[in-house]
């Protein structure tokens, strides 16, 4: 089967600034290929979703770039710092790259005050009183401002949700990673992340995320990339994609999702 990536349709984003560039990436779980020579480029402020069939490579590929999975070949550099195991690099990496899991990865002894502002004490070296303001403003801004004192247990999954994105939004990072962050949700439950995300989107941050919505990715999205068997085979618009995607495998997953 041709895994050649169609060639981007968009013009490359002349006014900004790379951020992450991946240069030939390759990851293999023992015998099996998850990622095969992957290249891109993202840039400040662009909204990017990653789409494709499971077991595609595309989680695989986002939890390279703060290094929760190692690349085995090629060259990660996120804001001109190299990704390796140095862990100097590591550290000012992941101090500007925040990600928001499938599973909320929620501290379930601690409030989700404490949940939000813990990070920025410890890895900011903000003061108590700063990172709990910070935290209450954060969670007015994902609609949880009367949930500070309640335990993850007291929330619901959409709720968890929220609280893990404003986590992330807590260390001011440059880029947020999000790996299906709705796909352990009830479906009533997807809408109030969904809409998060989109104020996020539009607020100017840096976004990749993995997902299986198709409609957020449509409407929310400056970048398309779909993956199949470890590789990108489309790189373009939301819009291109959607109406007319060049590779024979994107237009069998587009088939699919529209009639599943």
């Amino acid at each position: 089967m041709d895994t050649t990536a169609t060639p981007a349709t968009q013009p490359t984003p002349a006014t900004l600034r790379p951020i992450i560039e991946t240069r030939a990436i390759g990851k293999r779980f023992g015998a099996f290929v998850a990622l095969k020579d992957v290249s891109a480029t993202f840039y400040e402020g662009q909204v990017t979703a990653i789409v494709g069939p499971s077991g595609s490579g595309k989680s695989t590929f986002l939890r390279t770039l703060n290094r929760l999975e190692a690349h085995d070949s090629g060259e990660i550099v996120i804001d001109g710092i190299i990704l390796n195991d140095d862990v100097k690099n590591l550290d000012a990496i992941r101090r500007e790259v925040g990600m928001v899991f499938q599973s909320f990865n929620l501290f379930s002894h601690l409030t989700i005050l404490r949940n939000v502002a813990l990070a920025p004490m410890r890895v900011r070296k903000m003061s108590k009183a700063e990172a709990e303001a910070k935290a209450h403003k954060l969670l007015e801004r994902v609609g949880l401002s009367n949930q500070a004192d309640k335990y993850p247990v007291q929330l619901s999954g959409g709720q968890q949700q929220r609280v893990a994105i404003a986590r992330a939004l807590a260390m001011d990072p440059k880029v947020l990673l999000f790996d299906e962050p709705t796909s352990a949700l009830d479906p009533e439950m997807v809408n109030e992340v969904l809409a998060v995300m989109r104020e996020l989107a539009h607020s100017g941050i840096t976004m990749l995320a993995v997902t299986h919505e198709m409609g957020f990715a449509r409407e929310v999205a400056d970048r398309l990339i779909f993956f199949d068997e470890g590789a990108i085979l489309e790189d373009t618009t939301p819009e291109i994609f959607f109406s007319n995607p060049g590779h024979a495998r994107a237009q069998a997953f587009l088939s699919q999702v529209r009639h599943g």
